[in-house]
């Protein structure tokens, strides 16, 4: 692998994951509200390393050449960010604890919804059958075996990034509820709206 490339690959995804989107609307209400981050944030890497092997397999081909696909993906995307949504804006907020007592749900329901808010998010996967295939070099280990060795940096990336986002919400706001209403509505409030902006771009250019 070239390494220039593989060190190109590594900064783009950092600033990617660094970006503030759904994912992190999402990590930042795991944090505020779950006694533990590590099921949420298990179920979004789990998701996404399937769509990197899918890539490397070469199902980007198939999305390519099916469109519907995408529009599957991102109209069901768009209604579940919304559903998540609309279920943090009307639930009562409370303060996470001392020792961060459960009110989230069981470990599996927070892994599958994680899984579910990266799994169907279109614009991550798009992201990824962009960028994974411009960074492989010729010659050497096989495209799709570079392509999930990139894939796996890309999940150390968003493991390390989001950790730290959804750990420092609950430091920063468990000692002031009034800020930490604000921050879940507002999370809420962003994955309302990335839902909804998913459905109407894939309306105005379905």
């Amino acid at each position: 692998m070239d390494l220039a490339l593989v060190a190109q690959f590594w900064t783009i995804a950092v600033l990617l994951a660094l970006t503030p989107g759904a994912d992190w609307a999402y990590v930042i209400g795991a944090g505020l509200r779950a006694r533990s981050v590590v099921p949420s944030i298990l179920g979004m890497l789990t998701a996404y390393a399937i769509v990197i092997a899918g890539v490397a397999i070469g199902v980007g081909a198939l999305v390519t050449q099916y469109p519907v696909v995408l529009t599957v993906l991102t109209v069901g995307g768009g209604a579940y960010l919304i559903w998540l949504g609309m279920n943090a804006l009307l639930r009562r907020v409370e303060p996470v604890g001392p020792h961060g007592e459960p009110i989230a749900g069981s470990a599996r329901a927070q892994f599958l919804r994680g899984a579910g808010v990266s799994g169907i998010n279109p614009k991550g996967l798009l992201l990824l059958l962009a960028l994974l295939p411009q960074f492989t070099s010729p010659g050497g280990m096989p495209a799709a075996a570079q392509m999930l060795v990139l894939g796996a940096l890309h999940l150390a990336d968003i493991a390390v990034i989001y950790t730290v986002v959804a750990l420092l919400a609950r430091r920063l706001l468990r000692s002031r509820p009034r800020a930490l209403v604000v921050v879940a509505k507002l999370s809420g409030a962003m994955m309302v709206l990335i839902g909804t902006s998913l459905l109407v771009e894939r309306f105005l250019h379905g």
